[in-house]
């Protein structure tokens, strides 16, 4: 009888042995991960499992496969410092797949990054009519380029002047400079006529008296600094506000002059929107005015690039299709010799559809990308990639997607499996928790609470144990007995926004508005264009925290500042001293905590400051204390702790009190205050936001899906909150896919049926009861499975 053959070695590397991790809040985490499996990792807000995940399994992989390079091309790539971790075994090259926004520039596109304009470029190049250029020629990038002059010739070992001209034939409309819009700037919001430059005339944020920003014009030598602008004659005005690039020298420097309109141009507009800070934003709306460009009417493509056709469309046409639309034309085209490059991209637009982003269109802007469809579209350039034991990691994929689709991207996560990857999912929903091969559960808290697993195993064996997951995995919100009765209505009428069809509909206030619908159905059009910019309306919405690495909740929410006066005014000394950005910081690592040590053309080392200990501050500002504890020690406190602390005798600062109150009625009262603002999870940063938002109080709050990135049991929470500002008095419209804020909403407003055009309209407007009867729209099915009903 035949013996079994022994094992192959490599056949014993089938896990990712993971072993004393303590990246943040991890407490030395031992765990093995099967790979080519699905791998869910669970827990409340704030546990560890990005950390894990993420910080830990992933980046190491990453900084090992960077160390393969060569030193000149590392110095290139971001150092990546080694996880705090023991021992990681059978790693595999990590693809990380984040729910970070697109670094999008102001011409990024839906089509420039997914590639499918290289290839509709290419594709127009070869077989358009008429045949204009190269692929360059359809590109907004590329500006057209000509010029002529002497050039030197070397032949045999002579040199010969010759007369040569170049001509680069690119696809960017001149007016625009590929931007599809134009700009008029109100000059009234640059300056103010009635006073000099050195009094402060000028008004655009940064520009401060006696500032290099300012000196650049005091000082250039064109006009009189101390004269107001009103009293400039025309040629001094013209210098000041539009003359052109000069070489003047200020303060003993040679610098370039040019004029405050071509410079706040070039330092503002040049930006994309969605990527300043708030306050250069809203000077920005504020002094600006855009518009479709009148050259390209808002295509970014110049003349030459639009007058190429291919059935009768343009590159700029095809690209405005949406997406479903133009696969449809792709696949309807007869061109033999492009059939390799048509199925190319039927294959990339088929991605989209299969993904759910068949509703956008390529020319969409990829800064007004939610989270969510951000990580979908990242995730196109996988799905028909031939390699396989890669470790995919995501960070909840079903961010931001209807119940109906959430079907549809756990077929894309096994369908990645079953190419014989492995596959990590952070995520909270049960629908996706449900399809893992294996469960890994961190908790039982968040932040100091949390770091440990408390539960390895199969779905079915979660649902038994005793974890904070287990028991609120079957969790369902019911239907409510009674609603709140509405005390008026906002009117919204001829919405017609993206894909909205002249909408008309009256969302009630004094009561808690569900606005649903599938991804792409209009919902958060709806709200942009005629609800959010309304006064007495705060929209909270998916943009991310701004903030520096020094950034922390303390910083970001300004309870450190009412802590330092009173930390001064205890000890009788400087607020300054208690600010790692100011006196009190460490000379030696300048208050950031930690030193990075360079060595040259090989990777960085970070280490924890060793003169403070990692604590930020001088040993002499460590002395001073407010209720027994130091600035330091504060800084560590939970935010719930901190509460109690500011709330003492001794310790009292009502001022802060105020604000942790709120953080900590968000859910937030397990952060440090000093926890670096780059450590907090997308669910943390944006309840963070929501508490700011809160404070300045409203009429009217709109919060874009405000369960991204809350655990089962912290919906709960959320939902007792909103109820708190609906019976002060306060409008809450919220825009969400969560079947629990459904359940639970006075009303609902479901736009539909479906998505791009497709959807656009109001499908029904009631009370969560009478959709759940109705059930005549997608939402109302899902909401019906979820109650039972």
């Amino acid at each position: 009888m035949p013996h079994d053959p022994a094992p192959h070695p490599a056949d014993r590397h089938d896990t990712i042995r993971v072993r004393g991790a303590r990246e943040n809040n991890l407490r030395g985490v031992d765990v093995d991960l099967p790979k080519r499996r699905l791998t869910v990792f669970t827990g409340v807000s704030g546990s560890g499992k990005s950390s894990l995940a993420f910080d830990t399994i992933a980046a190491e992989s990453q900084r090992m496969i960077n160390e393969t390079y060569s030193a000149f091309v590392q110095g290139f790539m971001p150092q990546l410092a080694r996880p705090d971790v023991d021992a990681l075994e059978g790693l595999t090259t990590a693809i990380l797949v984040g729910q970070e926004r697109l670094a999008a520039n102001i011409r990024s596109t839906v089509g420039t990054a997914s590639d499918a304009n290289a290839l509709l470029r290419t594709l127009f190049s070869r077989v358009g009519d008429p045949q204009i250029g190269p692929p360059n020629a359809f590109s907004f990038n590329t500006p057209s380029v000509t010029a002529a002059g002497a050039i030197l010739v070397e032949r045999s070992g002579a040199a010969k002047r010759q007369r040569a001209e170049y001509h680069v034939l690119g696809g960017m409309c001149p007016g625009c400079e590929g931007t599809g819009r134009v700009s008029d700037l109100d000059l009234r919001q640059l300056y103010d006529p009635s006073l000099s430059i050195n009094d402060g005339a000028i008004l655009v944020p940064g520009y401060k008296v006696g500032g290099w920003s300012v000196r650049f014009y005091a000082e250039s030598g064109f006009f009189d600094p101390d004269t107001p602008v009103s009293r400039f004659t025309d040629a001094e005005l013209d210098d000041f506000l539009h003359r052109g690039a000069t070489k003047v020298k200020i303060g003993g420097v040679n610098m370039t002059y040019q004029g405050l309109v071509p410079q706040v141009r070039k330092s503002m507009l040049t930006k994309d929107r969605e990527q300043m800070q708030p306050h250069i934003r809203a000077f920005v709306d504020r002094a600006v005015a855009f518009a479709p460009c009148p050259d390209c009417d808002g295509t970014r493509l110049a003349e030459p690039a639009r007058s190429s056709r291919i059935a009768g469309i343009s590159i700029a046409d095809a690209c405005a299709l949406q997406v479903s639309d133009l696969r449809a034309w792709v696949r309807g085209l007869d061109e033999p010799g492009a059939a390799t490059l048509l199925g190319a991209l039927d294959a990339l637009l088929a991605s989209f559809v299969d993904i759910g982003l068949g509703y956008l269109s390529l020319d969409r802007a990829a800064s007004t990308l939610s989270g969510g469809e951000a990580q979908r579209l990242k995730m196109i350039t996988h799905l028909g990639s031939p390699l396989t034991d890669v470790t995919y990691v995501f960070d909840e994929p079903t961010a931001g997607l209807h119940p109906h689709d959430i079907e549809r991207m756990n077929a894309l996560l096994l369908q990645l499996r079953d190419k014989g990857n492995t596959v990590l999912v952070v995520e909270h929903k049960p629908e996706t928790i449900a399809i893992a091969d294996r469960v890994v559960d961190i908790g039982p808290g968040a932040g100091s609470a949390g770091g440990t697993v408390t539960f390895e195993g199969t779905v079915a064996e979660l649902r038994d144990s005793d974890t904070v997951t287990g028991r609120h995995l079957a969790d369902r919100v019911a239907l409510k007995d009674a609603v709140r009765t509405p005390t008026g209505a906002i009117e919204v009428r001829g919405a017609r926004r993206h894909n909205l069809r002249d909408v008309d509909v009256d969302i009630p206030t004094g009561v808690l508005v569900a606005l649903t619908g599938v991804a792409g159905s209009g919902k958060s059009s709806l709200v942009a264009e005629q609800v959010a910019g309304r006064d007495g309306v705060v929209f909270v919405d998916q943009q991310p925290v701004k903030g520096s690495s020094r950034s922390n909740p303390a910083t970001y929410t300004g309870v450190l500042d009412p802590v330092r006066k009173a930390f001064a005014k205890a000890n009788g000394v400087a607020p300054a001293l208690f600010s790692a950005n100011s006196a009190g910081a460490c000379p030696t690592c300048k208050g950031s905590g930690t030193i990075t040590t360079e060595f040259g053309f090989m990777q960085g080392v970070t280490s924890p400051c060793e003169d403070c200990g990692g604590r930020r501050f001088t040993a002499e500002v460590l002395e001073y204390r407010l209720g027994g504890k130091n600035i330091a020690e504060v800084l560590d406190m939970p935010v719930a702790d901190a509460r109690a602390f500011f709330a003492e005798k001794e310790s009292r600062v009502p001022a802060a009190g105020k604000i942790l109150g709120r953080l900590e009625e968000t859910g937030l009262g397990y952060i440090t205050l000093g926890q670096p603002l780059t450590t907090l999870s997308g669910g943390e940063r944006q309840r963070l936001k929501l508490a700011m938002q809160m404070a300045e109080g409203a009429e009217v709050y709109v919060l874009d899906e405000p369960t991204t990135g809350l655990h089962l049991a912290d919906v709960a929470a959320l939902l007792e909150m909103l109820d708190q500002l609906v019976d002060a008095g306060t409008s809450v419209i919220v825009i969400e896919h969560h079947q629990a804020v459904m359940a639970h909403a006075d009303w609902i407003v479901d736009m539909g049926p479906g998505a791009g055009h497709d959807g656009g309209r109001v499908v029904f407007e009631g009370t969560p009861a009478d959709l759940v009867s109705a059930r005549g729209t997608l939402t109302g099915e899902h909401l019906a499975a979820y109650v039972g009903a």
